[in-house]
């Protein structure tokens, strides 16, 4: 039986290329210097269609290099920890150590930071950094000052140009650990946030004030954790075991490393009903003791959008799932999602849910220049069942309450767009969109550079091959 997860769009490609001197439709601006990369799973050799994971195959990450009106280069790499290094044949590096633990190379996002380039993922693991044409330097403790893996989802502060983050790991037990790196790429401040137990926190939101965290009901579960070769009258004691130690100790990296590689079924969480959803508020400067929490309806929150502070309240805009990894434990298969606004009013300790859009969707972005402030735009992908990408992008103009779509055609799948500004000073519509579309039926793919203000194609360099659909990329500029 096959796996949807290793089909169609994401089917993974199974060569590394170097393309030069890209053909381009239309005109490049003369400000587009620079590289815009993209990571995502791609699976290094034959995996088992019944078990995999789409979250947990190799890290690739793409990239095209743009400079004076060209496309100079298309570079695809497979990120090389000690696993993905021993799968391919290749003398292994040395192992993550303090960055975190080694099961698949970053396979989540890629962004510059303090002059480097990171390849991240979430859950313990380890972030790797890479050079400027994608090879591989080696793991990322932003200078041995922050151990125990990261996050794929950092924001940068767009006033002090630090990088804000929240990492989970079930080997930090019932906590999650909130930490701001400087501009030179070293952690100044890390603190330790007590959790109700010990959830899967894909993402988080600052605003100019807060720090918000999404404690939501997809949790580590024993069940998968546990190898297969455990003899079965001791899987259980087992299980309770590791259900002992969550929530009250921090497991060591490499039994938490064994627990998920020796046989386990994949990715280590489930959909957890009996699990209280809630967000926490924190002051920026604020501690553990600082946190407020608020109830909301069960469901789970990969990608905010954005949020800010709005007088007394605090606004979260957010892509909701109903649920998570209940029915399909291989993937996010839950059912339509929606993007809706949660504000949150301390004074009267609730959370109002609205619906901004039905449309199932996936993927949001804003203008980063307007992190943790008032927004007007978002920008998403329309996407299936499954999270199979569709061929159309949305821009929520979130003020009137409207949606421009854009259609890529039949056969199309359009990934993540990310923005660009025309001038650091322009308005929030005032610049690019940038991402990629893959053609099916022809095995190639567009990087598409679009006018934000009315999603018009500005020019779009032509890739003689298919990029699988994958997760989060960014701009990369010089």
């Amino acid at each position: 039986m096959g796996s949807h997860y290793l089909e169609g769009a994401l089917a993974p490609v199974h060569e590394e290329l170097t393309l030069t001197d890209l053909k381009i439709t239309g005109t490049l601006p003369d400000h587009l210097d620079g590289r815009y990369l993209r990571n995502g799973p791609n699976p290094i050799g034959e995996v088992d269609p019944a078990t995999y994971h789409w979250f947990m195959g190799d890290g690739m990450v793409h990239g095209i290099r743009l400079r004076d009106g060209r496309a100079e280069w298309y570079r695809n790499r497979w990120v090389r920890g000690p696993v993905a290094a021993r799968r391919l044949g290749e003398p292994e590096p040395p192992a993550p150590g303090a960055a975190g633990f080694d099961v698949v190379g970053p396979n989540t996002s890629v962004i510059g930071h303090a002059g480097r380039t990171i390849a991240l993922i979430e859950g313990g693991l380890a972030p790797y950094e890479l050079d400027d044409e994608l090879g591989t330097v080696g793991a990322c403790d932003f200078g041995g000052t922050l151990s125990g893996g990261y996050t794929a989802h950092p924001k940068h502060d767009p006033v002090t140009g630090e990088l804000h983050a929240v990492s989970y790991s079930f080997a930090r037990g019932n906590r999650v650990q909130y930490s701001v790196i400087d501009v030179l790429g070293r952690a100044r401040r890390t603190v330790d946030i007590q959790v109700t137990g010990s959830p899967m926190m894909h993402d988080f939101s600052l605003t100019e004030k807060h720090v918000v965290f999404y404690d939501l009901p997809v949790t580590f579960d024993a069940r998968k954790a546990v190898p297969s070769a455990v003899p079965a009258p001791l899987a259980a004691p087992a299980r309770l075991v590791m259900d002992a130690l969550i929530g009250r100790v921090r497991v060591p990296d490499p039994i938490a490393a064994r627990a998920v590689t020796s046989g386990g079924t994949g990715l280590p969480y489930s959909w957890n009903p009996r699990y209280p959803a809630r967000i926490g508020v924190m002051p920026r400067e604020g501690g553990d003791a600082d946190v407020r929490w608020f109830e909301v309806e069960p469901c789970y929150v990969f990608h905010p959008l954005n949020a800010y502070d709005d007088g007394d309240t605090i606004v979260l805009d957010v892509v909701r799932h109903p649920r998570m990894f209940a029915t399909d434990p291989l993937g996010p298969n839950e059912g339509a999602t929606t993007l809706d606004r949660w504000t949150v009013d301390p004074r009267a300790g609730k959370v109002i849910e609205s619906r901004l859009d039905d449309r199932f969707q996936e993927f949001p972005r804003v203008d980063e220049r307007r992190t943790g402030h008032r927004h007007r735009y978002g920008y998403a992908v329309q996407i299936r069942e499954g999270v199979a990408p569709d061929d159309t992008l949305l821009k929520h103009d979130l003020d009137r309450g409207t949606t421009l779509t854009r259609s890529f055609g039949h056969g199309k799948g359009a990934g993540e767009f990310v923005f660009e500004p025309s001038t650091p000073e322009g308005a929030e519509d005032d610049g690019l969109l940038l991402g990629l579309v893959s053609d099916l039926p022809s095995g190639t793919t567009d990087l598409m550079v679009l006018d934000a203000a009315t999603l018009e194609t500005v020019a779009a360099v032509h890739i003689p091959a298919r990029v699988p659909a994958g997760f989060h990329g960014n701009w990369v500029a010089g």
